[in-house]
């Protein structure tokens, strides 16, 4: 009697038919116009983050959302937009009526200096200046051209002023109004903030006369004197860097402070062993390390001999604050570039774990606090640590960080420092040693003299 039953092999080869019916249905779902946008997709370049942004001469960057999840504020400008990125922000065009009116200032000061001189030289640079960016720009040629003339023109009118080799017009709002100084001071070195120095270069050289006293200055020692009304260093500090040729202005405060005296980052260096990052200064000072302050022109300058760690002094203040957060960008973002400031960061990160580390390096005067609070001052730089990545072992400072471990692991060391720490912390306790010190001499004294006529031979 013939079975209604199907064998085994009948069913899977059943199932597979099945399977591959029920794809060939689903294949014919894409159709023709979804294809088409997927192709289009394909063959359309990114904008967002352009092919640009990974060449070395891309150097102006947006934020990794990451930092500005933990430092938002210190990435955005608040007063002022300088080229594209925030370019036309509603809460940024108190500053775009100044910045045509020192336009018309400059043009009315130069003689025979018109806006079409200033289109016609700024226009050969704008495709390069396109590609310093690292998204696409959805402006227009000239009006391209129009932001980077205005911004620009502004920027080198206001450091004129500033220094005053031009005179601000009677109740100007920049000069008489104390709290836009300090804004524009950290705006124009923020990251999203800039347009290209050679763009700067270009309009600085057009719009200097023949008699005015800016000739005195390269544009490189102008912009560093606008930046040393909150830095503070001393002049032959500042025209070292005369002839610099940087990026942007972010780039030229960075480039100042990296000095020869670092320790440059080879890449082709080869560690006999990994470095490791160090201890808090709390677990330093149980080991006998401490921290003194250091001499140099440049903060980052950090040395470690026989169990001290040296750091040049440096001021906390919402200028540097954001100066160190926007160096750390530039350096995560630019391609091929020196981590300089991201080592500093994560150097400073590994030394403050508390509010008492920071107070700590105030009471030795390594650290100078118009920030905030001593725990507003660990929680900032500790977040400045966070999502930065640079190779510890290729850094400036890794040699320090070998050394420091090296001298952390000693035993010794420890013992040693646990003992002062115990017994030598305070004068009294010092004091109590001594005596009790001097004590036990006497007694062992006391004890010889006592004794030692019972064992003293006899002259008989």
């Amino acid at each position: 009697m013939a079975s209604n039953s199907s064998s085994p092999n009948q069913t899977q080869t059943g199932q597979r038919d099945d399977d591959q019916d029920h794809h060939a249905i689903h294949m014919v779902t894409i159709d023709n116009f979804r294809l088409a946008l997927i192709n289009q997709k394909i063959n359309t370049p990114p904008k967002i983050l352009s092919k640009a942004a990974g060449r070395a001469t891309c150097s102006i960057f947006k934020v990794p959302k990451s930092f500005n999840d933990v430092n938002g504020k210190l990435y955005q400008p608040q007063i002022i937009s300088i080229g594209p990125f925030h370019h036309n922000q509603p809460h940024l065009q108190m500053m775009e009526e100044h910045k045509y009116h020192y336009l018309g200032q400059l043009l009315g000061r130069v003689t025979h200096l018109t806006l079409p001189n200033l289109f016609n030289a700024v226009a050969p640079l704008g495709a390069s200046a396109r590609e310093c960016y690292s998204e696409d720009i959805p402006l227009e040629d000239q009006h391209f051209l129009e932001m980077l003339v205005v911004d620009g023109c502004f920027i080198i009118e206001l450091f004129r002023k500033v220094a005053k080799l031009v005179l601000f017009e009677d109740d100007d709002p920049i000069a008489s109004m104390s709290w836009i100084f300090p804004a524009l001071l950290r705006d124009l070195h923020r990251l999203e903030n800039q347009i290209p120095f050679f763009v700067l270069q270009c309009l600085y050289d057009l719009t200097s006369g023949d008699k005015e006293s800016c000739r005195e200055f390269t544009l490189a020692t102008l912009s560093l004197s606008f930046f040393n009304f909150t830095i503070q260093r001393p002049d032959e500090i500042i025209w070292k860097y005369k002839d610099l040729k940087p990026k942007h202005l972010l780039d030229l405060l960075r480039s100042s402070f990296i000095t020869p005296e670092l320790d440059p980052e080879d890449p082709s260096k080869e560690n006999t062993a990994p470095s490791h990052v160090i201890h808090s200064v709390s677990k330093l000072r149980q080991a006998g390390i401490h921290l003194r302050p250091g001499k140099s022109e440049t903060f980052l300058a950090v040395k470690f001999k026989r169990g001290v760690i040296e750091m040049p002094r440096v001021t906390f203040d919402d200028f540097l604050s954001s100066l160190l957060a926007n160096c750390v960008s530039y350096e995560q973002c630019h391609n091929g570039h020196s981590t300089y400031f991201t080592t500093y960061a994560t150097f400073v990160d590994c030394l403050v774990n508390s509010a008492k580390d920071v107070e700590y390096l105030s009471d030795k005067n390594i650290l100078e606090n118009y920030f905030g609070t001593e725990a507003e001052i660990a929680t900032f730089i500790n977040n400045l640590g966070k999502e930065v990545a640079f190779d510890i072992d290729q850094c400036y400072l890794a040699k320090l960080f070998d050394d420091v471990n090296m001298y952390h692991q000693n035993d010794l060391h420890v013992y040693w420092a646990t003992l002062k720490y115990t017994y030598f912390n305070t004068p009294w306790s010092f004091i109590s040693v001594v005596a009790a010190f001097v004590l036990l001499v006497l007694t062992i004294l006391q004890t010889l003299y006592t004794v030692y006529p019972y064992y003293k031979p006899s002259n008989n």
